[in-house]
Order: structure tokens, then C-alpha cells, then sequence
């Protein structure tokens, strides 16, 4: 498992983790779409947009490896703004590659993007 030196490991001030520390002996949790719902508490859209910025600022937009990114905090964005980076995709592999969709990121988290324009 490709570990993300200088990846922040949480949000902080909060227990929102973006890193885990060591693999899984049985493999890697299974990365699914979780659905954003409009009553999300303030702290977890405050730990999506750090945890989108965090992964804009580490990798841009080129590939990049699962490695130990958090499953849990990738499923918020997976399926929408962080997507499969290669076909075949397997959900269960700490090498499987992702990328950023800039467009849907752009839409979906402005904020991070305005200091560009």
C-alpha cells in the first residue's frame, strides 16, 4: 500500500480522517458511491470540501494511486468527483488509480477552484 507523504491524515480539530495508517491484512475496503444528502451536518461538508482541497493540491489533475486514502472519506466523492482513473477498475485494491473530474469538482466545490480563475 502506497502511503501519501505530506496528505494531511484528517481534518483538523475533528475525528474526519482522510488517511488510514496501515492495510487491511484481508485487503481493501470496497471503495462505493455514498450519496451527499442536503442534511449533511456542517462538519462533514467542512471535511468533504478539506478533504476535495487536499487532494486537488496533492495530485491535480493526474492519476493518482488509491494507496491509504481512507475508503470511508473517498466514498463521498468517488462516483462523482474523484473517478476511476483506469478500466478495468477494482474497487478492493489499494493500486487501483483514480483522478479528479474537474468539472464535476469545479461545480460541486467552487470554493476550492475560484483562486484559479
Amino acid at each position: 500500500m502506497l502511503k501519501h507523504r505530506g496528505f494531511p491524515g484528517r481534518l483538523p480539530g475533528t475525528d474526519h480522517q482522510f488517511v488510514i495508517r496501515r492495510a487491511n491484512p484481508k485487503g481493501a475496503t470496497c471503495l462505493v458511491a455514498r450519496e451527499r444528502y442536503r442534511d449533511r451536518s456542517p462538519g462533514d461538508r467542512r471535511a468533504d470540501l478539506a478533504f476535495m482541497a487536499a487532494l486537488w493540491d496533492h495530485f491535480g489533475e493526474e492519476p493518482f494511486e488509491r494507496g491509504n486514502l481512507d475508503a470511508g472519506r473517498l466514498a463521498w466523492v468517488f462516483g462523482r468527483e474523484v473517478i476511476p482513473a483506469e478500466q478495468p477498475f477494482d474497487p478492493e485494491s489499494y493500486e487501483a488509480l483514480l483522478r479528479i473530474d474537474l468539472a464535476r469538482a469545479r461545480a460541486a466545490f467552487p470554493e476550492i477552484f475560484e483562486a484559479e480563475e
